[in-house]
């Protein structure tokens, strides 16, 4: 039976369902759903490209592996990615006080990306592959206007929440 979840900008009032990859990506789409609900601060990305995303902790007591995993999204993809706090702390990334890495817990990034043309490099470590879990299936059109919103005109006080449709 398939599976969708819904991807809210709360500010916004903005939603897109998305169909969870459980053929391509089992571990990741049974680790995010059942988690569910996920709901956080945004961030736009900052070398991605077209991808807003948030941080959550971890969602297993062991890491994922990659599966399924990409480093050239393309619009629609919902990815998972999973970085040590350390790995956050860098104060180029942005983050105010408590967001990021000053803790030693795992932090999970659900990112979804909304335009073309995105290669996911970061300067501090390179090639930083994620695991596509879920497509949006509708509203991707809609979302992807809020999303550029948020690129010109903030994040602050924007949630990113994920839920079981």
């Amino acid at each position: 039976m398939e599976r969708f979840i819904t991807i809210t900008l709360v500010s916004r009032g903005v939603s897109a369902r998305a169909k969870m990859l459980d053929q391509e990506a089992p571990r990741t789409a049974a680790a995010v759903w059942d988690t569910l609900p996920h709901s956080a601060q945004v961030y736009h990305g900052k070398y991605a490209r077209n991808e807003i995303y948030t941080l959550v902790p971890a969602l297993t007591p062991e890491p994922l592996g990659l599966e399924n995993s990409t480093i050239t999204p393309i619009p629609g993809d919902v990815c998972y990615f999973s970085f040590s706090a350390t790995e956050l702390s860098n104060p180029g990334y942005g983050y105010r006080e408590g967001e990021g890495g000053e803790t030693a817990t795992d932090i999970v990034d659900l990112a979804v990306f909304y335009g073309r043309n995105n290669l996911l490099i970061n300067g501090d470590v390179g090639w930083v592959p994620g695991n596509v879990f879920a497509s949006i299936t509708e509203g991707l059109e809609e979302f992807a206007a809020a999303c550029q919103d948020i690129w010109m005109s903030g994040a602050t006080g924007e949630t990113l929440r994920f839920d079981k449709a």
